[in-house]
C-alpha cells in the first residue's frame, strides 16, 4: 500500500535511530529546530524518554519510541507504531551504531548486527512509509573507506551490479573468514567496525539504485571525529558540528543527489 500523501503545510516527519545521545540526539535537535516532527528512538526506554523530555523542554516536537535495531521483532513493532502514529515518514536517519573493543567472531557478529544488518532491516521495514521526495541518510565513517580492503574485494564491493543478496553474502563471507581466522588472507582488515561501515556504504549505493525511480534519495555521511561516548573526549568536533551534514543531507540536498558519500557537505570518494 502506498504511504499517505503529505498534505500542503503538513509538518514533515523524521525518524532517527540511536537518538538518545551524541550525534543522534543533536540530529533530533536540529531537525526539530527546522520544524520537523521527530521520532527519537533507542533501546533504553528511560534514556529515550529523558532525551525526549529534554528536547520537548526546548519547544521541539519530539516523541520517543523504543527500537533495538539488532532485534527484528523490535523493528517490526516500531514500523507498526510509526505507521499508526504518523502514517508516513519523510526522513529516515540510520544513526544507531556500536564500536566494540577487540576483534573476534562474537565482536564481528554484534557489530554487523547493529551497524549493517540493523540499518538494512530498519530501512526495509520503513520503506512503505517513505514516498517520492523521501530521504534516507546512513551515518557512516571515514573508517569505512574502501581502501581498507584488498584490491580484489574493492572491485567486488564497487561493482555496479552488486545487489542486496550479493552484499549480504559478502558480509557472511567476512564473518566466516574471521571465525576460521582466514580473514587477512582473504583481504579483509582486522576491524569489525571498518567492515561494517564499508558494508553500510555499499548498502547506500545498492538502495540508491533500487529507489531512484521512486524518488527516494539515499546517501551516506561521515560526521568526522566527534566528541561523543563513541568518539571520546579527545575528538576535535562537537556533536553540533558532526550533525550538520547529516541534517543537511536529510533536508537541503538537491533533488536527484543520491548514492553519494558526504563530509562537510562535500562529496568524498568511497
Amino acid at each position: 500500500m502506498a504511504p499517505a500523501a503529505k498534505q500542503p503545510g503538513t509538518r514533515r516527519i523524521a525518524a532517527v535511530t540511536g537518538g538518545n545521545r551524541g550525534i543522534g540526539l543533536e540530529v533530533c535537535r536540529q531537525l526539530g529546530q527546522r520544524g520537523y516532527r521527530v521520532i527519537l528512538t533507542c533501546r533504553d526506554e528511560s534514556l529515550g524518554s529523558k532525551a525526549r523530555d529534554q528536547l520537548r523542554g526546548q519547544g521541539l516536537d519530539v516523541e520517543f519510541a523504543p527500537l533495538d535495531v539488532s532485534d527484528p521483532q523490535s523493528i517490526a513493532r516500531f514500523a507498526d507504531h510509526a505507521k499508526q502514529a504518523c502514517g508516513r515518514l519523510d526522513v529516515l536517519i540510520n544513526n544507531a551504531g556500536v564500536s566494540l573493543d577487540g576483534f573476534n567472531a562474537k565482536v564481528v557478529q554484534q557489530t554487523l548486527a547493529v551497524n549493517f544488518q540493523g540499518a538494512l532491516e530498519v530501512t526495509s521495514r520503513l520503506l512503505p512509509l517513505l514516498g517520492a521526495g523521501g530521504r534516507i541518510v546512513m551515518v557512516s565513517s571515514g573508517m569505512g573507506e574502501i581502501s581498507c580492503l584488498s584490491p580484489a574485494l574493492r572491485q567486488v564491493f564497487m561493482d555496479p551490479g552488486l545487489d542486496r543478496e550479493g552484499l549480504e553474502r559478502l558480509i557472511r563471507d567476512f564473518a566466516r573468514a574471521v571465525e576460521s581466522q582466514e580473514h587477512s588472507e582473504a583481504g579483509w582488515p582486522s576491524s569489525a567496525y571498518r567492515v561494517s561501515k564499508v558494508a553500510l556504504n555499499a548498502l547506500t549505493r545498492v538502495l540508491s539504485a533500487e529507489l531512484r525511480e521512486a524518488g527516494i534519495l539515499v546517501n551516506a555521511v561521515c560526521p568526522g571525529w566527534v566528541r561523543t561516548g563513541m568518539g571520546g573526549k579527545s575528538a576535535i568536533r562537537s556533536a553540533k558540528k558532526g550533525a550538520e551534514t547529516i541534517v543537511w543531507a536529510a533536508t537541503e540536498l538537491p533533488e536527484g543527489a543520491t548514492g553519494q558519500f558526504f563530509r562537510d557537505k562535500q562529496a568524498i570518494p568511497w
